[in-house]
């Protein structure tokens, strides 16, 4: 058995990383993924800037807090980096999971293959709704609310997601805290109030759509008109 490379940074100072650092990780593991999937062995930091349109000391910045090395003159070997960055987000080790209401979203959330290779394992969906729950969905079981704390001691769950209206959200995630679940991953639109050893991360489809609509019908017609004032070229081999 390989033994893995020990990455100092882990367990010293996970807590100073910062956001924008973890959210430009998965982005360079797919593409780590591709160049690797090409046979490639090696690949430079610049090469990673260059392509996520980042300054190539961003990219330094990021995979020393993972606690990658490179070799002069080759870079980094890409299949130590994926191994890091992923031991770094915790990727590489199973994360059991469980999703709370079991409406639209949280029936997607249920069915989400990918899941799969972020190490985060889906046990079951729980809803407070008696005619869904004995259901299965996406060949996950649909289990009573009540049932989640005997749940979460028998299966070790830690991490829940959080699908239910914004009227019941403080509620159910106050009672998931309760039950001993120690993250949130948060899809409804009400920030929640929770003891400090609960971590809560937030999804808001709104924020995401106010900047693809800003973008759109600000962003865009500009950029659309400025095309537009071009001259027209010309085909010298045309005349």
């Amino acid at each position: 058995m390989t033994k893995r490379r020990k990455t100092a940074v882990i367990e010293t100072a996970p807590h100073k990383t910062s956001v924008a650092c973890l959210r430009r990780l998965p982005a360079y593991l797919q593409m780590l993924r591709a160049l690797q999937a090409e046979g490639r062995e090696y690949v430079s930091g610049t090469v990673l800037a260059s392509v996520h349109h980042l300054e190539p000391v961003i990219v330094r910045k990021d995979l020393a807090a993972t606690g990658a090395t490179g070799t002069p003159r080759l870079g980094f070997r890409i299949v130590d980096l994926i191994n890091d960055i992923e031991h770094f987000l915790g990727w590489d080790r199973r994360t059991k999971a469980v999703v709370v209401g079991c409406g639209n979203l949280g029936s997607s959330l249920l069915g989400y293959r990918r899941f799969d290779g972020l190490g985060l394992e889906i046990v079951g969906g729980f809803d407070r709704d008696a005619r869904k729950v004995g259901h299965m969905i996406h060949d996950r079981q649909v289990m009573a609310l009540a049932k989640l704390a005997k749940l979460v001691v028998s299966e070790n769950i830690t991490l829940g997601l959080l699908a239910v209206p914004a009227a019941a959200a403080q509620e159910t995630a106050s009672f998931m805290a309760e039950c001993g679940i120690r993250g949130i991953w948060n899809f409804a639109p009400v920030k929640l109030k929770l003891p400090d050893g609960v971590i809560v991360q937030k999804e808001d489809l709104a924020e995401g759509l106010a900047v693809l609509a800003h973008r759109l019908y600000h962003v865009a017609p500009a950029a659309a008109n400025s095309l537009n004032k071009r001259p027209a070229r010309t085909d010298s081999r045309a005349l």
